[in-house]
């Protein structure tokens, strides 16, 4: 007897990777699924982009930041996805430091919470909130996925800056382009 041919699985392209951000100004906001996704987008014009991946999920998130002398300073994340019938762990992971050591976080998304699941990249929702001051690092380990399927896929949620047709652009956490970002990416990519 002759076997069928083996199943065959994860057909979508996927990646898995650590984003690094720099903040240029102090930070407290939250940030949306789409942001999330429109950190990495396919570019088809000088102004528009379209998001790589069609969903996202985060691993974990990591801030530093170290006071200036004689003084504080403050890391605050808090997994606060919310959508009906399901939200984020809505804890909040703080660390203060004084002094030389730096503040620093390091959190992860409570199991089946909305955060630790694949979200669609057009969604505003919540993904998590952050607060942090000028000059924070943060990491952030994600999971994205494509599409097999041949679903168009989501456009930028704002315009691209003086980007070159058919390059990959990286853009700030918040979704913004390079002049306006407080979530700087590093100096030598493509930032649109």
């Amino acid at each position: 007897m002759i076997p069928h041919p083996s199943q065959i699985q994860n057909y979508e392209v996927k990646h898995n990777t650590t984003l690094r951000f720099t903040t240029n100004a102090s930070v407290s906001q939250v940030i949306t699924w789409q942001n999330i996704c429109d950190t990495i987008l396919l570019v088809t014009s000088a102004t528009a982009g379209f998001q790589l991946f069609r969903t996202a999920k985060i691993r974990r998130v990591r801030c530093w930041t170290l006071p200036v002398i004689g003084q504080s300073s403050s890391v605050s994340i808090v997994f606060n996805s919310d959508t009906i019938g399901s939200t984020g762990d809505r804890s909040v992971h703080q660390d203060s430091s004084m002094g030389i050591e730096p503040a620093f976080v390091s959190a992860s998304p409570a199991a089946k919470s909305l955060s630790a699941m694949f979200q669609g990249g057009n969604t505003t929702n919540d993904a998590f909130f952050i607060e942090c001051p000028s000059g924070s690092v943060i990491d952030i380990d994600m999971s994205y996925r494509g599409d097999a399927l041949g679903i168009a896929p989501n456009a930028a949620g704002n315009a691209l800056v003086g980007a070159t047709v058919g390059t990959i652009g990286y853009r700030g956490l918040d979704g913004l382009p390079k002049a306006t970002t407080l979530f700087t990416v590093p100096t030598s990519f493509n930032w649109v």
